[in-house]
């Protein structure tokens, strides 16, 4: 559930479409939407320039193969390479999470390689300016996914905007051993007076619990200590909440006649939301490319939009960084973190692919590989 009142907003957002569909999730629609969409863009760049729509169905096994691959790797080798190299099983775990955009960007662009060189009539730096147009609207759209996962989040806003990311408490607290019914969180109107400025901020927490063999006085007997515990012994509730570790849990328990209402309230710490200042600075590239295409189509210069997309993307990239949570431990005593050392030699090489493009120019007619 999603409050948006005020200054600060109280994220507890499902990660599955379908509450009795846990396995569909947003962020895996939102993956595979942006592939068919950009295939679909695909399309109408090759049809535009006199190029076979079917080559298409070639190139998107390339992208999604390359990208998978190439980012599940990138996350093994980059961030965790002691935990994958030792247990190697778990690098096919994908679906335990870990997928890092620079393996992804390196083996794209070396998938790319591959099916230009058996492509007659299209350049690889050709093939490569065109997807990274809708590369910029698929990594939009997969930060869109890390918010609903409520992953990837920012470092505290020591003030009071920001997100509360809550939705692994109530994760948590969904498995307490009383019946339980349904749990949310949202952001208190009635507590508004609390805040201070200091990015600690009201939270409650609402649970409904079915009677069954629970009197009012046992059941808050029994929720009392592990709520206490769920808010401060948990890494989770450390990193996004702030229950004083001291004391009781501030907790009220109303008879709803077949349930009772539980009402637990807590503080959040107040975080960037840089899944979406992302999601929107990858959406503006995207605009902007597209919007360069659609002006020059084949005068393009040759490495233009890549060397622009790399600039960009990864300049943006290096900038929000600053604003994230870092994602392992090793990155606690680096000055900059592993994607911001990542992003570095791509912009370089971004800048140099400007220059070269804008000192040739557009390129000469090529000899098309025309539709039937």
């Amino acid at each position: 559930m999603l409050h948006t009142l005020l200054a600060y907003t109280v994220w507890d957002a499902d990660p599955a479409i379908f509450s009795a569909f846990p396995r569909l999730r947003w962020y895996s629609v939102l993956f595979a939407l942006g592939f068919i969409i950009s295939q679909q863009i695909m399309v109408y760049f090759f049809t535009k320039e006199g190029h076979k729509a079917e080559l298409v169905d070639r190139l998107t096994i390339y992208m999604v193969l390359s990208t998978i691959i190439g980012a599940r790797l990138g996350h093994v080798l980059f961030y965790e390479p002691d935990r994958y190299l030792s247990n190697p099983i778990d690098i096919l775990k994908v679906w335990e999470g870990g997928l890092a955009s620079h393996g992804a960007a390196f083996a794209i662009l070396f998938a790319l390689y591959l099916y230009a060189r058996k492509t007659p009539g299209q350049s690889y730096l050709w093939v490569v300016d065109r997807i990274v147009i809708v590369t910029a609207m698929v990594g939009a759209m997969i930060r869109i996914g890390n918010l609903m996962n409520s992953e990837i989040g920012g470092k505290p806003t020591e003030s009071d905007s920001g997100f509360v990311f809550a939705r692994e408490a109530v994760e948590i607290m969904r498995e307490l051993k009383v019946p339980i019914l349904d749990v949310n969180a949202y952001k208190p109107d009635n507590r508004q007076s609390e805040l201070v400025g200091n990015g600690i901020v009201p939270v409650n927490f609402e649970l409904q619990v079915a009677k069954g063999a629970f009197e009012k006085e046992e059941l808050e007997r029994v929720l009392g200590q592990d709520i206490k515990y769920i808010l401060t012994r948990y890494r989770s509730s450390q990193k996004y909440l702030a229950e004083p570790a001291e004391g009781t849990v501030t907790m009220s328990i109303s008879d709803q006649g077949s349930s009772y209402r539980v009402t637990v309230e807590t503080f959040g710490i107040a975080r960037h939301p840089t899944q979406i200042y992302e999601s929107l600075s990858y959406f503006l590239i995207f605009l902007l490319l597209l919007v360069l295409w659609i002006r020059m189509k084949e005068r393009v210069p040759e490495g233009l939009l890549l060397g622009l997309f790399l600039i960009l993307v990864f300049g943006m990239r290096f900038f929000w960084e600053f604003m994230k949570e870092n994602q392992v431990e090793f990155e606690e005593g680096l000055q900059f973190n592993m994607g911001q050392l990542l992003s570095i030699p791509l912009v370089i090489a971004g800048i140099i692919l400007v220059v070269r493009a804008l000192k040739n120019g557009a390129p000469q007619p090529p000899s098309l590989e025309k539709k039937a």
